[in-house]
């Protein structure tokens, strides 16, 4: 059965509602941090970044000296990094600024030499015309010689066929935002008709199992060749594909999906 609107939304918002969590998970991710930091100055001038969350990015961009406009639709992510970018220095700070939206929707009254869109943040684009209303804002965000980079984990076939009544186990942690030991299973569903891949994190607190909770999570599937094909039909053209942030090649075998893109001047 395909997910309703009301799941969707739940699944866009549930894992990005404890801060806490989300930086213990996340913490050892640096590659993408230095790569898109390298970037960023490669290119210069000011940087656009969708789902700057609690500034796991956007704060290694203003050290580095890098202007940054931080988009995310997530409070209290965003209240996160305020009270984060607070403990910086004052040139730090003045290179931030924080937009709360949704990035289908909100404008920034500038343009950027560098848009990017990392981590699985396009993955909540569920629709075509969710698709199509995020890449006019990325249109309107670019300078007329900008680039666009956007970073997607592509399907994983195993995933997409996991039994939706079986629990996977995915570990035993001290969980952050809650302050307890708890276990973690998953379960997976995909409906291949949306192309919507629901997780289901399922987080049982050691001897306590009336106390366990839900998080939900929904990722909707691009395959490779269909998310070029959005981009030329909005609007880009592709400049490069890479399978991860050292540069590799992407093969069949990658679990990122790295592109860089600029504006077409035929596009109407």
């Amino acid at each position: 059965m395909a997910a309703s609107s009301k799941q969707l939304d739940a699944g866009s918002r549930a894992h990005y509602e404890d801060p806490a969590y989300y930086d213990q998970t996340y913490k050892t991710r640096t590659a993408d941090v230095e790569y898109y930091v390298a970037t960023a100055l490669e290119r210069g001038g000011a940087v656009l970044e969708y789902g700057a969350g609690t500034g796991r990015m956007t704060l290694p961009l203003a050290r580095a000296g890098v202007r940054v406009t931080a988009v995310d639709h997530s409070a209290p992510m965003l209240t996160q990094l305020r009270a984060r970018l607070r403990e910086e220095p004052a040139d730090v700070q003045a290179r931030v600024s924080i937009r709360r939206g949704d990035m289908r929707r909100v404008r920034v009254a500038a343009k950027f030499d560098l848009v990017f869109c990392a981590f699985n943040t396009a993955l909540h684009l569920y629709s075509r015309t969710d698709v199509e209303r995020f890449f006019a804002r990325v249109r309107g965000h670019l300078k007329p010689h900008g680039r666009f980079f956007a970073d997607i984990t592509p399907p994983n076939p195993v995933d997409l066929a996991r039994d939706p009544e079986r629990a996977y186990y995915a570990g035993r942690f001290k969980h952050a935002g809650a302050q307890r030991v708890v276990k973690n299973h998953e379960y997976f569903h995909y409906d291949s008709i949306s192309q919507v891949l629901s997780v289901s994190m399922l987080f049982t607190p050691d001897g306590k199992p009336e106390d366990a909770w839900v998080t939900p999570l929904t990722h909707r599937q691009f395959f490779p060749q269909e998310w070029l094909a959005l981009l030329h039909y909005n609007g880009f053209t592709v400049t490069n594909v890479e399978g991860g942030f050292a540069q590799e090649s992407f093969t069949p075998e990658s679990d990122t999906m790295l592109v860089h893109a600029r504006m077409r001047r035929d596009f109407r």
